[in-house]
């Protein structure tokens, strides 16, 4: 395996892990946002978006500080048997927390969007919560969260401040297509090669983001029907 493979497969591990790993809280935040009045909700968004607006770099200290070597919960999860600290784990931790904002905000709005006449409908025809969930927000909600999906997924395919901070850039191990792009961009003559990996991160990209929308499409049409 050459080291563009060993690079484009250990991003998609990285970003498909750290998407697929938060997908279930998200999902779960954007149900509370979406239907919750609790107070402190103001501040549960706010939290939510932190990570969003919070500088790369301050994440990867705070993921360092808490899930590294020395960190409690790292060394809790150690000592279970998982590394996270310069590990590709850490790598996906850190993908999945800076994408998590644009994963709920989909989702959110699409549970929003719900006509609440329909949960009504179904609570007086006897139907609980949870499959009020299961048969009414899930379906309807699909489009939102496969967009979430997509978005999340490009967030954490291009991540770079808070992963080179917390698992540093270590070759066949952390270094991810972003990361890969910025080492050689260090070193003189590797335009090409910069090139080439840039297409690759590109590349990678467009196809999700088609395929979002194809699956997108085919949700609301059988959302509406």
């Amino acid at each position: 395996m050459n080291d563009l493979t060993q690079i484009a497969l250990l991003s998609l591990k990285v970003a498909v892990v750290g998407v697929a790993g938060v997908l279930p809280l998200a999902f779960g935040v954007a149900y509370l946002l979406a239907r919750g009045r609790f107070f402190g909700k103001s501040l549960l968004s706010a939290l939510v978006l932190l990570p969003l607006v919070m500088p790369p770099v301050v994440t990867g200290l705070i993921l360092l500080h808490v899930f590294g070597p020395k960190g409690a919960a790292g060394q809790f999860l150690s000592a279970m048997g998982l590394e996270l600290g310069f590990r590709w784990t850490g790598a996906a931790l850190a993908a999945g927390l800076v994408a998590f904002a644009l994963i709920v905000r989909p989702i959110r709005i699409a549970l929003e969007n719900v006509d609440p006449r329909l949960h009504e409908a179904l609570r007086v025809a006897g139907h609980s919560g949870v499959k009020r969930l299961l048969i009414l927000d899930l379906p309807l909600a699909l489009p939102g969260i496969v967009a979430g999906v997509v978005l999340g997924f490009a967030k954490a395919l291009g991540e770079f401040g808070a992963t080179i901070t917390f698992v540093a850039n270590i070759p066949g191990e952390t270094r991810t297509l972003s990361l890969a792009i910025f080492s050689t961009l260090q070193s003189p003559g590797n335009g090409q090669m910069v090139f080439v990996l840039s297409a690759i991160s590109v590349g990678i990209s467009v196809s999700a983001v088609v395929l979002s929308e194809v699956l997108v499409a085919r949700f609301s049409n059988r959302a509406g029907r």
